[in-house]
C-alpha cells in the first residue's frame, strides 16, 4: 500500500491553489450576472411604478394585483437567490472537508498497513550440504582429432532433515506512535539428522541466524550438547562427521530483535516429523501467510501457535505469527455523507420554508449553523465514534434552532423540521441502515407538513409574519 493518500478524483478542493483560482474566476462572472439581474429587476420594477402613476382609475385595480403578485415574486426571487448564495459556498466547503477526510483515512490506512508490513524476522529452514565427485564427459579436439575426456567434478547435495523441534517466544516492545511494533524474539530449536547414505560421511550444517533481525544475540549451534564453532567468522557453516546409518541432533539457539512479524521458511525443502510452537506474548496475535496452525490456545494476553506435520510436507510460503489490528471499518462514510450535505441542507431549508415564515437573517443564521456543524463533525469523528459525535452535535444544533422562531409555538415548529429534515437524514447517513432511516425521516416530514396544513398547528406571532 503507497504512503501517499490519494484524493477523490474530480471533486473540487479549495486547499488547492489552481482550484481556488478557477472558482475565484467563476464567481466573478457569477457576481456579474448577478449585477446584471439586479439591475434588470430594478428597471422593470421603475417602470411598474411609472405606469401606476399614468393610468386610469378603472385600471388601477388590474394593475395593483399585477403588480402585488410580481412583487411577491420579486420577493421569493430575492430569497431564492440567497439560498443558492448560500448553497454554493456551502458545496464547495463540503466537497473539501471530504477530500481532506479522505486523505486522513487513507494515511491512517497506511499508518495502520506499515505496523504489520514491511520489515520481518524470518528464520530459514536449516540444511545439511555435502558433496561427491561426480564423472563427466566432453568431447575435445588434439592434433586435428576429436578425444573424448573423461573426469569428475565436485556437486554440492543436501541431505533432509530427519526431524524438526522448534520453540519461539515472541515480545513485542513497546509501541512508538507512527513506527512499526518491535520483536523480541527467544528462539531454541532441535534438528534431528540421520546419514541414510552409504559412503559418505562428512557434511556441513548451515543453520543461517534470522533475516531482518537489528539485534542478535547469544547465538550458538550445539551438537549433542557440544558447542560448533563455524568455518570462518560470520559464515554460519559447521563440518560434522556422521556415519552412515548413523544419527545426531543440533541445538540452534539466539535471541534476536526486529520485526514486525516472524515467520520461518522452509527454503523449498520436505519437512518430516516437523513442530513449530511460536508463543506470542501480547495481543491481539494472529498467524501470517495463511497456513493454519494445527492448535491455537490463548491464555490471557499470551497466544501459543502450533504447526505439526508428522509425514512429509511441503510448505512454498513462510509462515509464523505477526501482530494483528483491528480492522479499519465504515471508511468513506463521512466523505459520502459530506457530498450529499448540500441536499440535506436544501430539503431542510425547504422543510423550514413550508413550516414558518423565514427572513432573511434566519436563512442566514441556519445555514451557518448547519454547515459549521458538519464541520464540527468532520474533527470529531477522528477521535471518536461518529454516530456518537452527531448525536452530540445535534443537541447543539436543535437548541440553537429554538431561536428561528419568534413564539414557543413557531420554535417548535423549527425544532420537529430540523429533526426531520437534518438530524436523522444526516443521522441515517453515518448508520449501516441507511435506507430505513432515510425513509422513516421522509414519513416524519410528510406527517409533519400534513398535520401542519390541515389544522393549522400554532398561530403565528406577529414578528413571524414579516419577510
Amino acid at each position: 500500500m503507497s504512503s501517499s493518500a490519494q484524493g477523490i478524483p474530480g471533486l473540487p478542493d479549495l486547499t488547492h491553489p489552481i482550484e481556488l483560482v478557477q472558482f475565484g474566476t467563476q464567481a466573478l462572472k457569477a457576481s456579474l450576472l448577478l449585477v446584471f439581474l439586479v439591475v434588470a429587476l430594478g428597471i422593470a420594477i421603475a417602470l411598474i411604478s411609472f405606469s401606476l402613476r399614468r393610468s386610469q382609475p378603472e385600471q388601477l385595480i388590474f394593475i395593483g394585483e399585477w403588480a402585488v403578485g410580481y412583487s411577491q415574486l420579486l420577493r421569493g426571487l430575492q430569497h431564492l437567490t440567497l439560498v443558492l448564495v448560500l448553497l454554493v459556498p456551502g458545496f464547495f466547503l463540503c466537497s473539501t472537508l471530504s477530500n481532506r477526510y479522505h486523505y486522513w483515512e487513507q494515511a491512517k490506512a497506511a499508518q495502520v498497513a506499515q505496523t504489520v508490513a514491511g520489515e520481518r524476522l524470518e528464520q530459514f529452514a536449516p540444511q545439511v550440504r555435502y558433496s561427491i565427485q561426480e564423472p563427466y564427459s566432453y568431447n575435445t579436439q588434439i592434433n586435428g582429432k576429436i578425444v573424448k575426456v573423461n573426469q569428475t567434478r565436485e556437486i554440492t547435495r543436501f541431505l533432509m532433515l530427519s526431524g524438526s523441534q522448534i520453540q519461539v517466544k515472541l515480545d513485542q516492545s513497546v509501541d512508538v506512535p507512527g513506527r512499526s511494533s518491535v520483536y523480541q524474539a527467544n528462539y531454541t530449536a532441535d534438528y534431528k539428522v540421520v546419514n541414510q547414505l552409504k559412503d559418505i560421511n562428512n557434511f556441513f550444517f548451515e543453520a543461517p541466524p534470522p533475516n531482518g533481525y537489528t539485534l542478535l544475540a547469544s547465538y550458538k549451534v550445539e551438537r549433542d550438547s557440544t558447542r560448533l564453532q563455524p568455518t570462518n567468522a560470520g559464515n554460519y557453516s559447521f563440518p560434522f562427521r556422521l556415519e552412515p546409518g548413523e544419527e545426531t541432533t543440533f541445538r540452534v539457539t539466539y535471541q534476536a530483535q526486529g520485526g514486525p512479524r516472524w515467520v520461518y521458511s522452509a527454503t523449498g525443502q520436505l519437512l518430516s516429523n516437523f513442530r513449530l510452537t511460536a508463543i506470542a506474548n501480547f495481543a491481539p496475535a494472529d498467524f501470517a501467510s495463511g497456513i493454519v496452525p494445527n492448535e491455537i490456545k490463548a491464555d490471557g494476553r499470551s497466544t501459543q501457535f502450533t504447526w505439526k506435520f508428522d509425514d512429509n510436507v511441503s510448505v512454498k510460503n513462510p509462515f509464523g505469527v505477526f501482530t494483528n489490528t483491528e480492522p479499519i471499518r465504515h471508511t468513506g462514510v463521512i466523505p459520502r455523507l459530506l457530498l450529499l450535505a448540500p441536499a440535506i441542507f436544501l430539503w431542510w431549508i425547504l422543510l423550514l420554508y413550508l413550516s414558518l415564515p423565514m427572513s432573511f437573517k434566519n436563512i442566514a443564521i441556519a445555514a451557518s449553523i448547519f454547515f459549521a456543524c458538519l464541520l464540527m463533525l468532520t474533527y470529531l469523528a477522528r477521535i471518536m465514534n461518529a454516530q456518537l459525535a452527531w448525536t452530540l452535535i445535534s443537541i447543539i444544533l436543535l437548541f440553537l434552532t429554538w431561536g428561528l422562531g419568534a413564539s414557543r409555538r413557531a420554535s417548535l415548529a423549527a425544532i420537529i423540521c430540523t429533526i426531520a429534515g437534518a438530524v436523522l437524514p444526516i443521522f441515517g447517513l453515518l448508520i449501516p441502515f441507511s435506507g430505513l432511516t432515510l425513509s422513516l425521516a421522509g414519513l416524519l416530514c410528510a406527517v409533519w407538513l400534513a398535520v401542519r396544513h390541515w389544522y393549522g398547528w400554532y398561530s403565528l406571532h406577529p414578528k413571524d409574519q414579516r419577510l
